[in-house]
């Protein structure tokens, strides 16, 4: 989400060493680590609440269901609760019938060009 890789750590760390100096940079991040479990608790409260207003009708209901990603991919690629074996196998086919086959492939030789598809385009 945010692409904090080790550097752009390490680059903040030294920024709010500078800013904050050593002596209240530990009680900045214990602040912060507070704010973060209280966010958190929030959050799961909120869960909750979500789920208790739905009713018994929806006990079966994953909140992860509404990431667009996680949706497309329980419902078209895979089988998640294991109890239709027979949409596993539709979806299999399905995705066989939309790759193409091995044998309709063709490849190109060294330096040829691929073909000009303008329906792609």
């Amino acid at each position: 989400m945010f692409d904090l890789s080790l550097p752009k750590l390490l680059f903040l760390a030294v920024i709010a060493l500078v800013i904050f100096g050593p002596n209240e940079l530990p009680k900045m991040a214990a602040q912060a680590g507070r704010a973060l479990r209280d966010l958190r608790k929030i959050a799961e409260g909120a869960k909750n609440d979500l789920r208790e207003g739905l009713g018994p009708e929806f006990s079966d209901f994953d909140l992860d269901d509404l990431n667009p990603k996680r949706f497309v991919q329980k419902h078209l690629f895979d089988d998640v609760n294991g109890d239709n074996g027979n949409s596993a196998r539709q979806t299999t086919a399905t995705a066989q019938a939309v790759r193409p086959t091995q044998a309709s492939r063709t490849l190109l030789a060294p330096g040829e060009r691929a073909p000009y598809d303008p329906d792609a385009t």
